[in-house]
């Protein structure tokens, strides 16, 4: 998981007061299978699971600096971090206006996009599954999908990922972040933010052999926490990320 490995450990243990919530019976959360703390982990793509995880990284008054939805890559969410603590210092900058602040909140986020290294935008692209989710079901009104003649492709069954039709998940949540311009945690519209993709997400962590290999009958008997709705949603769906959204609380910003 990326909290626990370096550099994300060490900089959420330095310069972070870390918690968490527990949404697995709130209106928007996701469904997956029951992961305990001390099960296995494996690795996916960022923002896989936006629906049962959103990282929250806030500062001392609750006033959130960015959500990062769903798993993300140690070193990506590091990159994440330091935006956050750059942040933290506008938002406590006694010299500039609410409306300068908000300004700049805005155009921070937009313009980090542009500077993701290659690895964390490769890391960043959307899976099928979701993709093929987001075209069947908000073709007309996603902000996820770049090209929209490309992404109704995504509807046919078995369609593969047609590169240029959807944005990377890093690009999504920089854009969903900027037109958030430091909003309280309480008022944060949680629901919203992490629409995207399908709701029921696992990848049966805890099911896998030695090998890595899914036993599908240890799979199935495994037991489905979360969002009723979410669960009743579909077939299988592949990943677990937990129901728990963390809370990042910043104390001062990373250099």
């Amino acid at each position: 998981m990326s909290l626990s490995q370096d550099p994300a450990f060490s900089a959420l243990k330095d310069y972070f007061v870390c918690g968490y919530k527990d949404i697995s019976n709130e209106k928007y959360a996701g469904a997956s299978g029951l992961h305990e703390p001390d099960g296995k982990a494996i690795n996916t793509s960022n923002g896989a699971g936006p629906h049962n995880l959103q990282l929250f990284v806030l500062s001392s008054d609750g006033t959130v600096l960015t959500c990062l939805p769903g798993y993300w890559d140690p070193n990506d969410l590091v990159e994440e971090l330091r935006l956050a603590g750059q942040l933290n210092q506008v938002w406590h900058d006694p010299s500039l206006s609410r409306a300068q602040k908000d300004q700049i909140f805005s155009q921070m986020h937009l313009a980090h996009i542009a500077q993701h290294p290659p690895g964390m935008v490769r890391r960043s692209r959307m899976q099928g599954f979701d993709q093929q989710y987001e075209a069947k079901h908000h073709l007309l009104t996603s902000d996820t999908i770049a090209d929209r003649k490309l992404a109704a492709m995504m509807t046919v069954k078995g369609a593969k990922p047609i590169p240029g039709a959807f944005k990377t998940t890093d690009e999504v949540m920089h854009e969903r972040m900027a037109k958030r311009p430091f909003v309280t945690y309480a008022n944060f519209d949680v629901a919203d933010y992490s629409k995207y993709g399908k709701p029921k997400y696992d990848k049966h962590e805890d099911a896998r052999d030695d090998n890595g290999q899914v036993n599908k009958a240890v799979a199935r008997s495994e037991p489905t926490i979360g969002n009723p709705s979410a669960m009743n949603s579909g077939g299988p769906s592949p990943t677990n990320i937990g129901l728990r959204r963390a809370l990042m609380l910043g104390l001062r910003a990373l250099r």
